[in-house]
């Protein structure tokens, strides 16, 4: 790992500053990428564009032709303009939720109960969960990029189980969301479970199956997991912790519409270097995969392996510019 990598571990990530070899590597990203509409230029800090760098372990190609392929399909899906009353009733029965607290290290937390699936649809699944990945990035604290996700499998049976939703859901993550995971906790899954993981397991690449830990109530090692992450008197107590509050679906909208409220004001911030914006609306055909000349982009398989030295599940503090003036450095898109 580069001597310009600082490392710290007390707050369970590894926050770096991007040294001169990877913010090069990032300002080639940027020149292939282009001149980009207001929303998109926004997404492409030299903080997202690290992520991409670090997804593809620092490959400028291979990064190059995964962010023009989330930027396409950001341009066309639109996951910034989702809102609650669209995917309110996906969220009925509290399937997917952002818990009301953080973990240790201030990280945003995605409460996930595949048991409580109450919709047929892969396309509405898979919006909301795009909605609730938005609002957890919007509640990431300036000092982090990553969440956890906190499964519980109370009630789990197969009827659960789809390999189609299971599929897109990997795809959606990886391809468009890379870097934001921190850690995913699968609390009491079933023994019959144990099968499905491994053929979901291919699903994932290398870095995200390390990112994945099996918790037990009946098993103290791996209940440290949880005491080391949370503040017990914080957590759910359907995850070990002692608060009994429970899911209130009418408490969560009241909440979800007034931070839908501030969506349009983050999207309009001018964090993103400035750059000429387009004169006429984006091409989408300019972010197909090959770019031109020795930009090409290399289309091999987008599963990657670890890269000794790399960091894989840690976070990356990237700065713009030179200090403010007292000494700390500005966080670009979160």
């Amino acid at each position: 790992m580069s001597a310009d990598l600082k490392k710290s571990s007390s707050n369970g990530s590894e926050k770096s500053l991007i040294n001169e070899e990877q913010q090069a590597k990032i300002s080639e990203i940027r020149r292939l990428i282009g001149p980009l509409p207001e929303k998109l230029a926004i997404y492409c800090s030299d903080a997202a564009i690290a992520r991409y760098l670090r997804a593809r372990n620092w490959n400028v190609k291979k990064a190059t032709k995964m962010l023009k392929e989330s930027l396409k399909w950001r341009a066309e899906y639109k996951p910034e303009e989702i809102r609650w009353e669209e995917v309110a009733h996906e969220a009925e029965t509290g399937k997917i939720y952002r818990s009301n607290y953080i973990d240790k290290h201030g990280r945003t937390v995605l409460v996930m109960r595949p048991s409580c699936q109450n919709s047929k649809s892969t396309k509405g699944q898979i919006r909301y969960l795009v909605y609730c990945m938005e609002n957890a990035i919007l509640n990431l604290p300036a000092d982090q990029e990553q969440m956890v996700w906190l499964i519980d499998f109370n009630g789990f049976n197969l009827s659960h189980i789809s390999l189609k939703v299971t599929r897109e859901t990997a795809h959606v993550l990886q391809e468009h969301y890379p870097e934001r995971l921190g850690v995913a906790i699968l609390y009491n899954p079933p023994k019959f479970f144990e099968p499905f993981w491994m053929v979901a397991k291919p699903f994932l690449e290398p870095k995200t199956q390390n990112k994945v830990k099996f918790v037990y109530t009946d098993d103290p090692n791996t209940k440290k997991i949880m005491e080391d992450l949370f503040e017990m008197e914080k957590l759910e107590s359907a995850f070990g912790g002692n608060d009994d509050s429970g899911f209130d679906i009418n408490k969560y909208a009241e909440r979800m519409r007034e931070e839908d409220k501030r969506i349009p004001a983050f999207w309009t911030k001018s964090e993103a270097p400035p750059e000429p914006m387009p004169t006429s609306s984006v091409d989408l055909n300019s972010f197909d995969s090959d770019a031109s000349d020795s930009g090409k982009v290399d289309g091999s398989a987008s599963h990657v392996s670890d890269s000794e030295g790399l960091i894989s599940d840690k976070s990356v503090l990237v700065t713009k510019g030179s200090d403010n003036g007292n000494g700390s450095k500005e966080l670009l898109y979160r």
